[in-house]
């Protein structure tokens, strides 16, 4: 095949595949999600812009096999988070270096936030967008950044079990099923712009990526986690 045609028939596929994905906004209003007046819409993104609490979707619920694509951008030290199972369930959005959160990779950008880490930091330097990608098909979940996967694993996989562990302390269910979406507003300002998703289809197969290795959580962010691991058992000895 020529070089020409070649690259047609590339252009005419990711098209085809975007047309897979319902928009989730219209970059104009806030049709199809709730919140408390703290949002706003700049420049075809939400804002976060004031104290109020999340953003939410209320279209329908987060499909059980889903793909969701996003854009996102921090402020400095900023520390947000998507939601996409009931719960606390959340792909993490962090500004790496300024946030007293970076220096544990679980709590890193890209990662499922106290469970597992993403293998790299691929964000972009401060002030600038990031893309970002969630797919989800049975018990395999995938987030991405910047179009690198950075997290790959199906949860029943044994040699995960301390890292799912810890997101069931918090109080999340990996097996559970029809959350709604939310952005999170933890404090600090943040955008989202085009969000989308897809359902993924029975035939579509997503396995775990079987060279994934998160990144080591060490030193003074290790210590951080174990500290709070222990107030969390604590907490539930108490009840």
């Amino acid at each position: 095949m020529k070089p020409i045609a070649l690259l047609l028939l590339l252009a005419v596929s990711l098209t085809a595949g975007e047309k897979e994905f319902i928009k989730l906004s219209d970059g104009k209003t806030f049709n199809g999600w709730k919140h408390n007046g703290n949002w706003v819409i700049e420049d075809g993104a939400f804002y976060r812009a004031k104290k109020g609490g999340s953003l939410t979707y209320t279209n329908s619920l987060v499909p059980d096999d889903f793909e969701l694509r996003f854009d996102w951008k921090v402020s400095k030290g900023c520390n947000s988070g998507v939601y996409y199972r009931p719960r606390q369930y959340e792909y993490q959005i962090l500004d790496n270096v300024h946030s007293p959160y970076g220096d544990n990779p679980r709590q890193a950008a890209g990662s499922l936030f106290f469970c597992m880490a993403p293998s790299k930091d691929a964000t972009k330097p401060l002030g600038q967008w990031n893309t970002g990608r969630i797919k989800c098909k049975g018990t395999v979940i995938e987030h991405w950044v910047n179009g690198e996967r950075v997290m790959s694993f199906d949860y029943k996989d044994p040699k995960w079990s301390k890292m799912v562990w810890l997101l069931d302390l918090r109080g999340a269910d990996l097996a559970d099923r029809g959350g709604r979406l939310w952005l999170q507003d933890h404090g600090q300002p943040v955008w989202f712009r085009n969000l989308r998703w897809r359902k993924i289809p029975a035939n579509e197969k997503i396995p775990a990526d079987p060279k994934f290795v998160p990144l080591p959580v060490i030193g003074p962010g290790l210590e951080k986690e174990n500290a709070r691991v222990r107030r969390m058992l604590d907490a539930v000895k108490k009840q």
